[in-house]
C-alpha cells in the first residue's frame, strides 16, 4: 500500500484548508454529494470492517487494486486516520453512512458514532473524484457536476478476483465524452493509479452486463448526447457490493456519491 501523506488542516496564511471546512460541516449533520467539494483534496470511499474480516478485505483490495485501491487504513479499533488528515474522524466526517448486516443496508445515518466498535477496521479506497479535477483542468465536461447530480454507477458482469469470502462484481462509475475527449480521458486518468486510473471499458454497456444505461444501480442517470460515448472506470463502491454479497454479519460503508474528503492532494497522486 502506498503512504500518501496530508497536509496540516491550516494553511500558511492561517486559513483552514477546504478540506477541513468541508469535514467540519459534514461532521455538524450537513448531507449532500461531495462532487466538486474541497477542489484540489482527495476524496475517499469508506469500507469499515471487524478485524475477523480485514485481512481477507485488504487482500480483495491488493487483488483487485483498479476499483479498490487503498489510500488509507486505520488501526483496530481506532477512528483517525492522521495520514489523511489530523483531525479526520472516520465515525463523524463522511456526509452519509450505510451500515450493513447480513448482507442489507439497514441505516443510512449522518454518523456512526452509536455504531461504532472496537474491533472495527477503516479502509479508505480512492475515489475518481480525484482525477475528474485533473479532466476538468483539460476543459473536459462532467455531466454529473454540470447537471448537479451523484455520479452514475453501474454493476457489471466483470469479476473481482475473490479473497476469502469477498467475490462479486466490479461496479463502475460513467461519464459521457465525444470520442475526442474520451481518447484524451484515457491519457489523462492513466496518470492517477491510485484513483482507479484508466477506463476499464468504453461504449457498448451490454457488454459488461448494463441493460439500461439510463437506470443506474447507484448515483443518478445523467443525458448521453447521440455524439457521445459512455466511459466507464472502476468505482470504489466496488466493496460495497462484495460485502452484499459476501453477507458480512455487520459493516459500514459511505452512501454512494458522499465520501470521505482528505487534506491529501490530487496533484500528488498523479505518477507520470
Amino acid at each position: 500500500m502506498t503512504v500518501f501523506m496530508a497536509d496540516p488542516q491550516f494553511q500558511a496564511d492561517g486559513q483552514m484548508l477546504p478540506s477541513h471546512q468541508a469535514r467540519l460541516a459534514y461532521r455538524a449533520g450537513q448531507s449532500a454529494s461531495t462532487a466538486g467539494v474541497a477542489p484540489g483534496y482527495v476524496q475517499g470511499n469508506l469500507a469499515i470492517l471487524p478485524e475477523k474480516f480485514a485481512a481477507a478485505f485488504h487482500r480483495f483490495c491488493q487483488l483487485n487494486p483498479k476499483p479498490c485501491p487503498i489510500i488509507g487504513m486505520s488501526d483496530v479499533g481506532n477512528p483517525k486516520i492522521p495520514s489523511l488528515g489530523l483531525d479526520l474522524d472516520i465515525r463523524t466526517d463522511v456526509p452519509r453512512y450505510r451500515v450493513w448486516r447480513d448482507g442489507e443496508v439497514i441505516d443510512e445515518p449522518t454518523d456512526v458514532m452509536a455504531h461504532w466498535r472496537d474491533d472495527l477496521v477503516a479502509f479508505v479506497i480512492g475515489c475518481s473524484f480525484s482525477f475528474e479535477e485533473a479532466l476538468l483542468a483539460d476543459d473536459i465536461a462532467i455531466r454529473h457536476i454540470d447537471c448537479k447530480v451523484r455520479v452514475p454507477m453501474y454493476r457489471t458482469n466483470i469479476p473481482c478476483a475473490p479473497a476469502g469470502p469477498f467475490a462479486g462484481p466490479m461496479v463502475v462509475s460513467m461519464r459521457p465524452l465525444k470520442p475526442k475527449d474520451a481518447i484524451r480521458a484515457v491519457q489523462i486518468t492513466s496518470r492517477f493509479p491510485a484513483v482507479h486510473g484508466a477506463p476499464v471499458h468504453i461504449g457498448l454497456p451490454q457488454s459488461i452486463g448494463i441493460a439500461d444505461i439510463a437506470k443506474p444501480d447507484y448515483g443518478d442517470p445523467v443525458p448521453i448526447a447521440d455524439d457521445e460515448l459512455p466511459v466507464f472506470w472502476a468505482c470504489g463502491v466496488t466493496p460495497q457490493a462484495v460485502i452484499a454479497a459476501a453477507k458480512v454479519p455487520f459493516a459500514m460503508t459511505h452512501a454512494p456519491g458522499l465520501m470521505l474528503v482528505t487534506d491529501l492532494k490530487n496533484k500528488h497522486l498523479a505518477v507520470l
